[in-house]
């Protein structure tokens, strides 16, 4: 059973339309994307002094738009849309990282 399983997995690496997917845009946008979310999770273990609360607004704005538009494409772009699912909750923590700190700040003075 497993090496069956691990025997199409293979086959469909290796498949023509595979390569194919690979060198598309597809496939290469929400790779280059990528970048936007782990930079994100990465400031999660930073200061909240320094998130911008604009840039995060404008961030969290801009996934939800795109995540709709992966969804909607055809065919659906399931790698872009995981990518802006990812850096929306991201900018959503930071953003209620944002917001506590503020809080916090506002109440020890």
């Amino acid at each position: 059973m497993a090496g069956t399983l691990a025997r199409k997995a293979i086959d469909h690496l290796k498949s023509k339309e595979f390569r194919d997917y690979l060198m598309r845009y597809h496939f290469w946008g929400p790779v280059a994307n990528w970048g936007l979310p782990v930079a994100a999770i990465s400031d999660m273990k930073k200061s909240p002094e320094i998130i911008s609360g604009r840039m995060t607004f404008a961030l969290t704005c801009y996934s939800l738009l795109f995540m709709r538009f992966a969804y909607k494409v055809q065919p659906r772009n399931w790698l872009l849309f995981a990518c802006h699912l990812t850096n929306e909750t991201a900018q959503l923590i930071q953003g209620s990282r944002l917001i506590k700190y503020n809080m916090e700040k506002k109440m020890a003075s």
